[in-house]
């Protein structure tokens, strides 16, 4: 007990003069202090790589989680009326061009070919003979014809030969009719929400099989107005729809010029309607950036509708020569 307080004793007198602490408390007392310095500046530098990647990923390459795949909808309504007698698709189908989507009762547009085919025979034939008349009528001499008879004949000629147009054009609008009884596809795609059934009588103009055109898809990207100054027509472009992992390869097909605006909508006089709420906080319009669609990952199924991430990648600069 008594060398040990002796130990203590001479340790402590060793520091009062000036001799130099055991190494090893030296270098523990050393780390103490870098370790809260290198923590320090390692997370400065953590920050500043993640300040410039946001800044990146913000300015030098734009990125909107509100893009939405969008297609061309083909709508086909009979120009005939009648009972459907044929619908060879189901919904959801995939049809070529040139398919058969359905038929229409064809038995009244068949008979009217068929009269309409008689009436320009019929009026073939007055005209035939008409023009024979008037021809034998002009060869004759005054003494023989007079020239109002002469005129008369040619008179009625000319009226048979209009009315013989007239059965022809007859003829053709009901051959039309009868071609167009048997609807088929103008575009390669997929019929959806189908809900005409076999029998169901079908009018003119009503929509009856809508398809969705497979080969018109692209995505647009709802971008930021502060965003428009770094995209232009061409850029790479990159989407990724939710419940995908794989990217949709485009590029930028063009931008939006206009946008509905709340304000200056005429009111009832004429006159320009302007909200009067102004906040100090200013929202940044959205524009459309229509971006064609290059190359789309097996897997995935595009979608009309469904939402998209998209990222605008800078146009690689020309090399200097």
């Amino acid at each position: 007990m008594a060398d040990s307080k002796l130990r203590a004793s001479d340790a402590a007198a060793a520091e009062d003069d000036g001799i130099d602490a055991p190494p090893e408390r030296a270098t523990a007392s050393v780390r103490r202090r870098i370790i809260p310095v290198l923590i320090t500046t390692a997370t400065i530098a953590l920050a500043a790589v993640l300040g410039w990647a946001s800044w990146d990923a913000y300015m030098g390459a734009p990125w909107t989680r509100d893009g939405t795949v969008r297609v061309h909808v083909v709508t086909m309504a009979p120009e005939v009326a009648g009972r459907i007698v044929e619908l060879p698709v189901v919904d959801n189908q995939f049809v070529h061009k040139g398919d058969l989507l359905m038929t229409i009762d064809p038995t009244n547009y068949r008979l009217a070919v068929s009269l309409a085919e008689a009436v320009a025979q019929q009026t073939q034939v007055l005209q035939d003979n008409l023009e024979k008349e008037a021809k034998r009528r002009l060869e004759l001499n005054n003494s023989a014809v007079s020239l109002e008879q002469q005129q008369t004949y040619v008179s009625q000629a000319l009226a048979a030969q209009a009315q013989h147009q007239q059965a022809e054009a007859n003829l053709n609008l009901a051959r039309v009719n009868l071609w167009r009884t048997q609807i088929h596809s103008p575009v390669n795609g997929w019929v959806t929400n189908l809900v005409v059934q076999f029998g169901d009588y079908a009018n003119v103009g009503q929509n009856e099989i809508t398809l969705v055109d497979a080969d018109s898809f692209w995505i647009d990207g709802y971008f930021e107005e502060t965003s428009l100054r770094a995209i232009h027509e061409g850029d790479p472009a990159r989407a990724k729809l939710l419940g995908y992992s794989q990217f949709i390869r485009g590029h930028v097909d063009s931008i939006a010029r206009g946008i509905s605006v709340p304000n200056a909508q005429p009111n009832s006089v004429g006159l320009a309607s302007v909200n009067p709420i102004f906040t100090w906080v200013r929202l940044a319009q959205r524009v459309p950036v229509h971006i064609k669609i290059d190359q789309v990952p097996d897997g995935v199924r595009l979608v009309s509708g469904t939402t998209a991430t998209v990222q605008i990648d800078p146009k690689p600069k020309p090399a200097a020569q």
